[in-house]
């Protein structure tokens, strides 16, 4: 039996708003303005129930992908698509940045990218 249930994912970020428009245009959903009286924290309702929230850090330190020795990524996240070229080609739209992208001919099944705040998330072959 589970002692809980997930909530929410959380994310660090300089620029709230944006990077939750970045998701949402990624991954679609509802994006819900700041509950808090500070306004520095923005969610991302996904289709199927999950939820993104973006929470204001502004002297962020991005992640240093793929380093593990400092200022590791901590998480990231993988998002299944069917089409890995046409994704890469949207989410280069939308202000990702290419890490690691050579995924050698189709044979490895993911691309590596920074969001636009710096966090890693890989594309992946459904």
């Amino acid at each position: 039996m589970a002692l809980a249930t997930l909530a929410l994912t959380a994310i660090d970020c300089p620029e709230p708003r944006r990077l939750a428009e970045f998701y949402a245009a990624v991954l679609g959903g509802e994006i819900k303005d700041d509950q808090t009286e500070d306004g520095h924290w923005i969610d991302l309702y996904l289709p199927g129930g999950q939820r993104l929230a973006f929470q204001q850090v502004p002297d962020l330190r991005p992640p240093e992908w793929p380093r593990a020795d400092r200022n590791s990524q901590q998480l990231h996240l993988d998002l299944d698509v069917d089409d890995i070229d046409a994704a890469e080609e949207q989410v280069l739209a939308l202000g990702a940045r290419p890490l690691d992208v050579d995924d050698d001919g189709g044979k490895r099944g993911f691309r590596v990218y920074a969001d636009p705040a710096g966090h890693p998330f890989c594309l992946c072959r459904a």
